[in-house]
C-alpha cells in the first residue's frame, strides 16, 4: 500500500474503531490476522505483515468465512489476544510521511490499576511487521523476527531505515478509485482480491505448465534412447548372413586362433571374408550364435519400433495440451484451466503400453529394506538392501516369473524385476537390472561384471542356510558395467 491509501484509510477506520474494544482474533495466515471490532455492518479490521504485499484496512466477511480460512493463533496472536483484553482503542495514528500505523490502547487491568499498550503496523515492504509496545516503548512481542536496532523484542522501538517513498499499485490504480469517492477500506480489499487472484491463478498455471514440460522432456528423451536401440540394431541382416557363411564353410574355412576366413559363396564375385570369434567355440556355434543375435534383434526392432510410435503418439498428444495450456493463460480464463487439470492424463501418460510387457498392477507401497527404480521400459525394479532384506524380497515379495538377479561370485543386493505377465522380459530392461545388481555388489569397482539372472520359481534356499544365500537351478549369464542406468523411483 502507499502512503496516501494508508493515510485515506487511517482517517476511514479512526472514528469507527476509536473507543471500540478488541474482540476474537482470526489468524487467516502466519503474517494475516483478522481483529473483531463488533462494527457490524462496516466489516473487521484486516492487517496483513507479508513482506510481498503488507496492507490494512476493513473487510466484510461472514464469521463462517473466517473461521473456515482460519489457522491456530500465532504465539503473537495469542499475545495480542492476552495483551488488549479489557482494553479499548484510544487513537489511531498514521507517522507523518511513512508507512506506520499506531494503535494505542487503554484499560485497566484485574487489579484496577491502568494499563496502555500500542499496536504498531509497520507496512514497509521487505520491514513489514506487526509489534506490541508497552508503555516505555518496548517490543515485548512481535510477528515477524525483526532485523536492525529497534526491531526486536526487548529493544526500544525505532523506525526501519527507509521506510518512506510510495510503492507502485498497479499505475495508481488504488489511489485513483478512493480518490473517486469509493470507500478506502472497500477499493482497497477489492483491489488486492483481485491481485491475489491473478496470482493464484499464475501460481497454478505455473505449477501444470512446470509438470507438463517436465512430462514432455521425459518423452523426447525416451524417444531419443529408442531411435538410438533402433539403430543399434540396423546390422542384424548382417548376423544372418554370417551365420549363412560359417554353415556354408564348414568343410573349407582357415582358421588361425580367432580368425576365420570364409568364403562368401552369396556373392558374385566369392570374395573371402575375414571374421574372429571365440578361441573355443566352433564354426556350428559360432553360427548358432550369430542366428540368435538376428533373431533377437529382429525381435527388439518389432519391439522398439511399436514403442517408438507409442512414444510420439504420447509427445504429440502432451504437445497439443500444452498448447492448449498456453492459450488458457493468454486468455486467464479460471474455469478453462479448472476443466484443464481436472481433466485426466493420457492413459499412456501413466500406464506402460501393452507392447512394453511391463506389469499392470495398481502401485504398491514402499516395499521396507528396497531401493525401487523404473526400467527404460517402464518396469519395476527392486534392489535389496541387507542380507535380510535380500531374503525379504526374494522369497516373501516376487512372484515365480519375475525375474531374479545376482553379481556372481560376489557379495551384493537381489534384484527383482516385477513381471506380471509370462511374456519375456525386454533385453534393454534386463541389461539395466543387471547393472544395478553390479553396481551394489562387492563388484561395484570393476569394469565389467559378470551377473546370474533367471526367473524367481528357479531360485531356492537351503534350510540352515545364512540370510541372503540362495541356490539356483537354472540360470543364464550377463556381463555389464556397473551403473544406476534405470530411474529412481
Amino acid at each position: 500500500m502507499d502512503d496516501q491509501t494508508i493515510k485515506d484509510v487511517v482517517a476511514e477506520i479512526e472514528p469507527l474503531l476509536v473507543g471500540r474494544a478488541p474482540g476474537k482474533i482470526f489468524q487467516l495466515s502466519a503474517m494475516s490476522l483478522v481483529i473483531d471490532f463488533r462494527l457490524r455492518d462496516h466489516g473487521d479490521l484486516f492487517i496483513s505483515v507479508e513482506p510481498a504485499q503488507p496492507r490494512m484496512y476493513l473487510i466484510k466477511r461472514r464469521v463462517r468465512d473466517l473461521e473456515k480460512q482460519s489457522i491456530p493463533l500465532t504465539q503473537f496472536a495469542q499475545g495480542l489476544r492476552k495483551e488488549l483484553s479489557d482494553t479499548t482503542v484510544r487513537s489511531i495514528s498514521k507517522d507523518p510521511d511513512d508507512r506506520i500505523v499506531r494503535f494505542h490502547f487503554s484499560g485497566t487491568d484485574e487489579l484496577g490499576q491502568d494499563q496502555e499498550r500500542e499496536m504498531i503496523a509497520q507496512l514497509t515492504g521487505r520491514a513489514a511487521n506487526l509489534f506490541l509496545i508497552d508503555r516505555q516503548g518496548v517490543i515485548t512481542n512481535q510477528a515477524r523476527a525483526g532485523k536492525g536496532p529497534g526491531q526486536k523484542t526487548g529493544d526500544a522501538y525505532q523506525k526501519p531505515p527507509a521506510t518512506g517513498g510510495r510503492p507502485a499499485t498497479a499505475d495508481g490504480e488504488l489511489p485513483k478509485t478512493i480518490r473517486s469517492g469509493a470507500s478506502a477500506s472497500a477499493a482497497a480489499d477489492a483491489y488486492f482480491t483481485s491481485l491475489l487472484v491473478e496470482q493464484a491463478f499464475a501460481n497454478r498455471a505455473g505449477a501444470v505448465r512446470a509438470e507438463l514440460r517436465k512430462k514432455i522432456t521425459h518423452q523426447k528423451k525416451l524417444l531419443k534412447q529408442l531411435e538410438q536401440d533402433l539403430a543399434s540394431h540396423a546390422g542384424a541382416d548382417h548376423h544372418k548372413h554370417l551365420g549363412d557363411l560359417l554353415l556354408a564353410n564348414l568343410s573349407t574355412a582357415k582358421r588361425e586362433g580367432q580368425r576365420v576366413v570364409l568364403v562368401d559363396y552369396f556373392a558374385d564375385d566369392a570374395r573371402s571374408v575375414e571374421i574372429e570369434i571365440d578361441e573355443q567355440s566352433t564354426l556350428p556355434e559360432e553360427a548358432s550364435r550369430r542366428f540368435a543375435l538376428y533373431s533377437r534383434s529382429k525381435r527388439a526392432v518389432k519391439q522398439i519400433t511399436t514403442r517408438l510410435e507409442t512414444v510420439r503418439a504420447q509427445l504429440d498428444a502432451l504437445n497439443s495440451r500444452y498448447e492448449s495450456l498456453e492459450k488458457i493463460i493468454t486468455e486467464r480464463d479460471e474455469a478453462a484451466l479448472d476443466k484443464f487439470t481436472a481433466a485426466s492424463a493420457p492413459r499412456a501418460l501413466s500406464v506402460p503400453p501393452a507392447s512394453a510387457g511391463g506389469s499392470r498392477r495398481k502401485p504398491e507401497k514402499k516395499i521396507p529394506g528396497t531401493r525401487r527404480y523404473i526400467s527404460s521400459d517402464g518396469f519395476e525394479i527392486l534392489v535389496g538392501r541387507a542380507a535380510r532384506d535380500n531374503d525379504f524380497l526374494t522369497f516373501k515379495v516376487a512372484k515365480p516369473n519375475d525375474l531374479w538377479l545376482h553379481a556372481a561370485d560376489y557379495g551384493g543386493s537381489h534384484v527383482v524385476v516385477r513381471n506380471a505377465t509370462r511374456k519375456d522380459v525386454p533385453h534393454r530392461t534386463i541389461i539395466e537390472a543387471a547393472q544395478l545388481a553390479a553396481q551394489f555388489s562387492q563388484a561395484r569397482k570393476d569394469p565389467k561384471v559378470d551377473v546370474h539372472y533367471t526367473q524367481r520359481k528357479f531360485v531356492s534356499k537351503s534350510k540352515g542356510a545364512a540370510p541372503g544365500l540362495v541356490r539356483l537351478t537354472r540360470f543364464k549369464n550377463i556381463i555389464v558395467e556397473p551403473k544406476e542406468a534405470a530411474e529412481r523411483a
